[in-house]
């Protein structure tokens, strides 16, 4: 497979974030593996996806990893259909780390994030079942010498249509791998398709269910130690001292490991590990963001968007039509620092050997994660195999890799497999968080209330300039970016500017939206509060501003119609709309919330769903609501806070998250389309805290523009 070239990330990356679908078609051709790449012992393998073997099992390596979204159902919908075998009976394996084989094109390197994997694959996966399918028909005609367009696939098999011959795949499979591999094969039409589009049970599910599912925290070696990790509690900070005799006297320890900003206590299991590590009374040296609060944060966000930034969008003269408008409006947004809070905590365990190193662990990125222990243990990159499992919630945390490098340096000095188990609350106080953002709105209205002119400044950090350096150009970060140059409203004056700011020493990363969900919010929040001063009906002024009959414009109406828009509430209880645009995707939602005595109740979220074409309409319907539940966590109660230089929340006591006895009546509409298919793991996520908020102003009057909510209607 081809690497992406740097010009050609740039341009894929700009097309992801301006909504476009897939736009990179992929070379399966043999010719590019060598005999190594491919899984060994197999019998048929045309392309690095898919496998037979003389009994007719068939194997699908997945280039993207599982963490809830279904990816190992879809994908292997996508192969499946193509292949005509049953997708129920297809064994899944995770890929090994091969950036040749396995790269995400929308990405330039092996990635699982971003709502990319159905994208990334729609045209190479179905490309591959068709592969092997075409060699598989070849064969049997072959047997049989008859031509090949008198056969066809069918469940596993071979049939010769006029005799109504029949040759299982295995019975196939050492005749199919002798063949050439066609460079060129016919996908079926979708008027074809069988699986494609049709609602299939998660097959992660019953592994799940059972308990044999195994999670990066499941990992069981023969003489496995336990680590458990406590890092400077300031950002910056230095390990002083430990008190070594304490921790040793604890029953089952076995070390103790001192690193720069941290300490590792290493036990006969984690018990021992944490008890261990309560008696260590280390003392840090609290370094130099010591006196750093998030009010110093904000203060320094706010001084930077009042500064000239990079601008992303420029049309029309948005200044000068302000000037002249008939009212003007101005709005601040802010949105605080998130942790990631995944289900499963942050763990990794490690082997290393003078001759080579495992790893277990659940990543988004396992080529990185091989490089990176083949960086910290000085082994060569083929010597260290990485066991990626599934993940128990990524949500961007998992694309980083900082976790898996102080794993394997602690291993460096542990004689056999550990087991490296960060606790919630080092989970929650270090980890890479969304990014704290600071956006100032301008805008005229003219006499009819339509906007004249849009002037759009924020500051924020890029984790695009750490992550992948590549894709920042000209100094703009397309995802810092998203979702606010352009909005996705028609305006002929609009001016926007992006300033990076990187917070001292708090590291910041991908959180689920990403871009999105910052831009979404903001667009949409000011929107509303636009439509408010131009007393319009926030649904008609959207529609207004879109180009009609488009897909934007029909979500929209969509949810607005089966949310009941028109009907009045009593008081106490309101309805906001928000429209998101992203990752190929068109998603708009409605909130219905009731405010007593300053308690929010989401009561209800009606969300319209444009994804393009759809693999499996279940999987659809449960990414959006569990983006739902996700985004109106974040946005209810969602905030990292410090003090001192360090994270005040340590576990979901306060940290919230919503509870199930919280969670609305949730009611997803999917719009048939037969666009390319469009991301969905993250715009259910970004639109509905734009639409939470814009319902509280219109059940209270009282516009929320510094999330989380929770925290705003505490303080009126």
């Amino acid at each position: 497979m081809p690497t992406t070239s740097r010009r050609d990330f740039l341009k894929l990356t700009a097309a992801a974030a301006a909504g476009g679908g897939l736009m990179l078609a992929l070379n399966l051709r043999a010719s590019v593996f060598t005999s190594d790449d491919l899984a060994s012992g197999a019998t048929f393998a045309p392309n690095a996806f898919l496998r037979v073997d003389r009994t007719g099992n068939v194997t699908f390596i997945v280039p993207y990893v599982e963490m809830g979204q279904g990816t190992y159902t879809s994908i292997p919908m996508l192969i499946a259909e193509e292949l005509e075998v049953d997708v129920d009976r297809v064994v899944i394996e995770h890929a090994p780390p091969n950036e040749k084989l396995y790269i995400n094109p929308l990405f330039g390197l092996q990635a699982t994030g971003g709502s990319t994997a159905i994208r990334a694959s729609w045209e190479p996966m179905r490309q591959a079942g068709a592969t092997a399918r075409t060699m598989l028909v070849a064969a049997a005609a072959k047997e049989w010498m008859v031509a090949s367009d008198t056969c066809h696939a069918e469940n596993g098999s071979v049939v010769h249509i006029a005799s109504g011959r029949r040759l299982g795949y295995g019975a196939l499979a050492d005749a199919a791998a002798t063949l050439p591999v066609p460079t060129k094969v016919a996908l079926k039409a979708p008027d074809d398709f069988k699986l494609i589009g049709t609602p299939h049970k998660r097959l992660d599910t019953p592994g799940k269910l059972d308990g044999s599912t195994k999670f990066g925290i499941d990992a069981r070696l023969p003489g496995m130690k336990y680590a458990v990790v406590a890092i400077s509690p300031t950002f910056g900070g230095r390990l002083v001292s430990v008190d070594e005799a304490q921790v040793k006297a604890v029953s089952g320890v076995t070390q103790v490991i001192r690193m720069e900003d941290a300490v590792a206590v290493i036990g006969i299991h984690t018990f021992a590990a944490k008890q261990g590590l309560a008696a260590s009374n280390p003392v840090w040296a609290a370094g130099p963001n010591r006196h750093l609060s998030t009010a110093d944060i904000a203060a320094q966000l706010a001084a930077a968007a009042s500064q000239p930034g990079v601008v992303v969008r420029h049309d029309g003269d948005a200044a000068a039509t302000i000037a002249k408008a008939a009212s003007t409006f101005e709005a601040v947004y802010e949105q605080p620092f998130l942790a990631h809070a995944a289900m499963e905590p942050m763990n990794c365990t490690v082997h290393v050997t003078k001759t080579g190193c495992d790893v277990w662990v659940g990543t988004q990125v396992a080529a990185r994660a091989q490089d990176i222990v083949a960086k910290v243990t000085g082994l060569a990159p083929a010597q260290v195999r990485v066991h990626n499992q599934l993940l128990g919630g990524g949500f961007g945390r998992r694309l980083e890799v900082d976790g898996i490098e102080r794993a394997a340096r602690i291993a460096t000095q542990v004689d056999g497999p550990v087991s490296v188990l960060w606790t919630r609350e080092e989970d929650i106080q270090h980890d890479m968080y969304r990014p704290y953002y600071y956006d100032r709105l301008n805008a005229g209205l003219d006499a009819r209330g339509k906007p004249t002119g849009w002037v759009h400044r924020f500051a924020g950090s890029s984790v695009l300039a750490r992550f992948a350096p590549v894709a920042v150009q000209n100094g703009v970060d397309p995802d810092a970016i998203e979702g606010v140059a352009p909005p996705p409203y028609e305006l002929d004056d609009i001016h926007v500017e992006w300033l990076a700011h990187e917070p001292p020493g708090i590291p910041t990363a991908f959180w689920r939206g990403v871009g999105s969900t910052r831009g979404t919010f903001v667009v949409e929040s000011f929107i509303d509060e636009l439509a408010q001063r131009a007393k319009q009906d926030p649904l008609a002024f959207r529609l207004d501003l879109l180009p009609k009959n488009s897909r934007a414009a029909a979500v929209l109406q969509l949810a607005a119609d089966r949310s009941g828009w028109e009907r009045a509430l009593p008081a106490g209880r309101g309805r906001g709309i928000a429209l998101c645009t992203g990752f190929g995707s068109f998603i708009a939602q409605v909130v219905e919330v009731t405010v007593t005595e300053g308690e929010v109740k989401v009561t209800r979220v009606v969300c319209a769903t444009d994804c393009g074409m759809i693999v499996n309409p279940d999987t659809v319907r449960a990414q959006m609501e569990g983006g739902i539940v996700f985004g109106l966590s974040a946005a209810l109660f969602g905030e990292i806070t410090l003090k001192d230089g360090r994270v005040e929340q340590s576990n979901f006591h306060d940290y919230r998250v919503l509870r199930i006895n919280e969670s609305p009546a949730i009611e997803v509409h999917l719009v048939r389309s037969s666009e390319a298919p469009g991301g969905i793991g993250e715009p259910g996520c970004s639109c509905v805290m734009p639409a939470l908020t814009n319902a509280v102003f219109a059940a209270t009057g009282k516009r929320v523009r510094k999330l989380p909510v929770a925290n705003q209607l505490a303080s009126a």
